[in-house]
């Protein structure tokens, strides 16, 4: 089963009247790019944060965001009297020496300023307890995105599985033009040949040039070799995850064949079904990018 690279968790828990919610979402990426979000006061678990994150999801552009907020009103919030007693005293004096007016309304201007409000939420300590609840946060968090990857990896096999078989339906339609085509291409020959005026030409030496001309217009080893990655494809989807970009080069692969099989086609109808099999493939190459 393959897994998406696309996917959004998050998780929430509660520790000590504060609220701890981990929110991760992946988008497709080459490799793996990991940016984290969190309060100063879980620096020090941000190193086993991003291991966490590393070891779960392997590649993608990975978004951590993690943010706390108290529980109704279990937080302690108090003014800060001490500094704000410092802050008028030194407005006073300032207001004095400079000559300019004192503030009219001293309640906003003094709880406007640095840490005039104390709160446990922005405390700079945590204890054991609140980083190990931060650490639960994020691996819940984590498992609801994977979960979200493997629902997203189904829809994307169906829909891979789908296009493989359009493509084979179209090959086997390749083979209703194939003695039709190699017919007209040596019909338009001959009448080029025959609108040419006293102009006499070999039968059996014309045949022989023809066969070597059909030959290098044949077909039958780019249909085989695009039956070839279609079916690794096919069995490289069920193979594990972490197949997206295996299945990019089979994918490559498969144009080249189907590209050599325009390019030798010379024939109008058998252009149209080359031209919707790069179609089905070129959905298919979108959504590999998508792909673990």
């Amino acid at each position: 089963m393959i897994l998406s690279m696309t996917g959004f968790g998050k998780a929430v828990v509660a520790d000590k009247g504060k609220k701890i919610t981990a929110e991760i979402k992946s988008l497709n990426s080459k490799q793996l790019d990991l940016s984290i979000r969190l309060p100063q006061a879980y620096r020090e678990i941000e190193l086993d944060l991003r291991n966490k994150v590393a070891l779960s999801l392997e590649r993608g552009k990975v978004d951590l965001y993690i943010y706390t907020e108290a529980i109704d009103n279990a937080s302690v919030v108090n003014l800060n009297t001490p500094l704000l007693k410092q802050y008028k005293e030194q407005i006073m004096k300032m207001s004095e020496e400079l000559e300019i007016p004192l503030p009219v309304d001293w309640y906003a201007t003094l709880l406007r300023l640095p840490d005039a409000i104390k709160s446990d939420l922005n405390r700079s300590e945590t204890d054991e307890s609140e980083l190990a609840a931060v650490g639960n946060a994020v691996e819940t968090a984590i498992s609801t995105l994977i979960e979200f990857r493997t629902q997203e990896g189904k829809r994307l096999e169906a829909f891979f599985r789908e296009k493989i078989a359009n493509i084979q339906a179209l090959l086997r339609e390749v083979d209703g033009y194939e003695q039709e085509r190699v017919a007209k291409i040596k019909g338009r020959i001959q009448d080029s040949l025959c609108k040419l005026e006293n102009i006499e030409f070999d039968k059996n030496r014309f045949e022989q040039e023809m066969i070597f001309y059909i030959e290098k217009l044949d077909i039958t080893e780019e249909k085989i070799r695009l039956q070839n990655h279609l079916d690794y494809f096919l069995s490289t989807l069920a193979n594990g995850h972490g197949q997206g970009k295996k299945l990019g080069f089979i994918s490559q692969e498969m144009g080249r064949e189907i590209n050599t099989l325009g390019s030798k086609s010379n024939h109008a109808e058998l252009q149209k079904v080359v031209v919707r099999m790069k179609d089905e493939l070129e959905q298919i190459k979108e959504q590999v990018l998508n792909v673990m």
